[in-house]
């Protein structure tokens, strides 16, 4: 099985950007755990992060022959990009959501996802960078 993992807007700001939030973890330590996991269980990964939204939609178009899964932790892009949403829509394949803190118990404007209501997405949040680790297991786990 083949995952697609990508971050969205400052999620390169990991360990910098508001520690008591998003934890001191950066996001190059997440990366390596998530491929020494993946390593592991044997399915392999392709990681990305940008700040620009038609940068992720263009690797979710590039990279949906290949992957078979997607992990996602979408940043603000979360709340608003419909964009977002329809690329991941018509992947049409397994998608997990994954947010750092957990986005209900955040500003209001944080508390709605775009995504929600595709079927083939769930949401993994507030638990940190296990959060990541988590989706990478279960989506092995689920035998894709």
């Amino acid at each position: 099985m083949n995952i697609l993992i990508l971050h969205g807007p400052n999620l390169n700001l990991l360990g910098e950007r508001d520690p008591d939030i998003y934890g001191k973890t950066t996001l190059d330590e997440i990366n390596a755990e998530l491929q020494r996991k993946s390593d592991s269980l044997k399915a392999p990964v392709r990681i990305f992060q940008s700040n620009h939204e038609g940068s992720l939609i263009d690797h979710i178009h590039q990279e949906r022959k290949w992957a078979d899964a997607l992990i996602i932790n979408p940043g603000a892009l979360t709340h608003y990009s419909y964009a977002l949403r329809d690329a991941i829509d018509a992947f049409a394949k397994p998608t997990i959501e994954v947010h750092l803190s957990d986005i209900l118990k955040r500003e209001e404007f944080r508390k709605h996802s775009v995504l929600e209501g595709l079927k083939n997405v769930r949401r993994i949040m507030g638990k940190g960078a296990n959060g990541y680790y988590e989706a990478l297991q279960d989506m092995v786990g689920a035998g894709l």
